[in-house]
């Protein structure tokens, strides 16, 4: 018996539809209204990269990610020169294929920072405007079944110039009266005794069933110093010790998770799949805080995670709750979304035209199709330092 041809069937329209007609790429700068000190830098205003793509259909999806404190247009620039002119005529759906192109493509310019936070944006876009032509809520389109809320913890805690202990843990029993299980505050900056001073202030405020995360922004430079400070802050139960060191050096982060019984998280500004598991390899890092608008976008970050529940590490992305929102809810192994209850720090939340509703340590999943939100054209207008293009 003769096999018949098997025809597959035309895929010309959706092809069609799903095609990438413009690529559209603008920086905002939104100053802060207390200048606001971190260990390492002092910020006094924000700037964030948004990206807008369109496709034959009409739809739409927006990616964004923060550029840094100053020179932010670096990564508008990646995007509008480098990535932006390879995507037109192109298929939206084809997010993976595309990203292995656009990675090719970057190899000279730069495999992280800028270029890597412009092919993340670009992935962002490309995912919500897939979810948004399915009807699905971005969680839904990634997998997500059930989840209807992901627990959340307020981050604050920074150093602002006045500052007192009491004051520190007056800010952090505020997020516990609003409902937080979990709290964040930075670390590093101050000497030994008055960083524990701190500290003591925070758990003496928030008592002993919160959770009490450290963030320490790359503030020490040598395994021996980093111990010095880890000594005193055991002692408060802290729930992980956030970025102790440059990112760059992760053998120091492996030899003070062997010595501490504080479990080591970091990775929000580390990029790639490929140097993510060198800090699974090396167990530098049990808590993961990647980071989709910059790690490689949402297709990374899920590459990611799928490493890290292989060793049974967390996933508890940085920033940006209304985009990981969506990714912790349809992942098995993340737990945690960073929320920043107020706009002064994370003020990119003045440039969308939607909130994410937040109660009892809970973050609602957004029901609307993508990411849930859409940018404020007036807020752009009013921090732009550009035009669409």
């Amino acid at each position: 018996m003769m096999k018949q041809a098997v025809v597959e069937p035309s895929q010309s329209a959706w092809q069609q539809a799903a095609k990438i007609v413009s690529v559209e790429a603008r920086t905002v700068r939104v100053p802060l209204d207390r200048v606001t000190s971190f260990a390492t830098r002092v910020v006094a205003a924000r700037d964030y990269t948004l990206v807008r793509i369109r496709t034959a259909d009409g739809q739409q999806g927006i990616g964004f990610c923060y550029g840094g404190h100053r020179a932010g247009s670096l990564v508008t620039h990646a995007v509008r020169e480098l990535f932006g002119p390879l995507l037109i005529d192109r298929c939206a759906v084809d997010v993976e294929g595309l990203w292995r192109e656009l990675y090719q493509e970057s190899l000279l310019q730069g495999r992280a920072g800028s270029v890597m936070r412009a092919l993340s944006i670009v992935d962002v876009a490309l995912w919500d405007r897939n979810a948004r032509a399915a009807g699905l809520p971005l969680a839904r389109y990634l997998g997500g079944m059930t989840a209807q809320r992901v627990p959340a913890y307020a981050s604050g805690g920074y150093y602002v110039d006045g500052k007192t202990p009491q004051q520190l843990g007056e800010e952090l029993a505020g997020y516990v009266e609003m409902g937080f299980r979990a709290v964040k505050m930075k670390v590093g900056r101050l000497d030994p005794r008055a960083e524990e001073a701190r500290i003591a202030a925070a758990r003496a405020a928030i008592g002993d069933s919160v959770l009490l995360m450290l963030d320490a922004n790359n503030a020490w430079s040598d395994v021996p110093t980093a111990l010095e400070y880890m000594r005193r802050y055991e002692r408060y139960d802290p729930y992980w010790i956030e970025e102790p060191f440059s990112p760059d050096d992760i053998e120091s982060h492996a030899q003070l998770a062997k010595r501490t019984p504080v479990t080591v998280a970091t990775g929000e500004i580390e990029a790639g799949r490929w140097r993510h598991q060198e800090l699974l390899d090396k167990r530098a890092a049990m808590i993961l805080q990647s980071d989709a608008a910059v790690c490689g976008g949402i297709s990374e970050w899920r590459r990611i995670a799928a490493a890290a529940a292989g060793i049974g590490a967390t996933m508890c992305p940085h920033w940006f709750h209304d985009l990981h929102v969506h990714l912790v809810a349809s992942t098995a192994n993340a737990r945690y979304v960073e929320y920043f209850p107020d706009d002064q720090v994370l003020n990119f939340r003045r440039l969308v035209d939607t909130q994410l509703e937040f109660a009892d340590g809970m973050l609602k999943v957004p029901t609307t199709p993508g990411l849930g939100f859409d940018f404020d054209a007036a807020a752009l207008e009013r921090y732009a330092l550009d035009g669409w293009s």
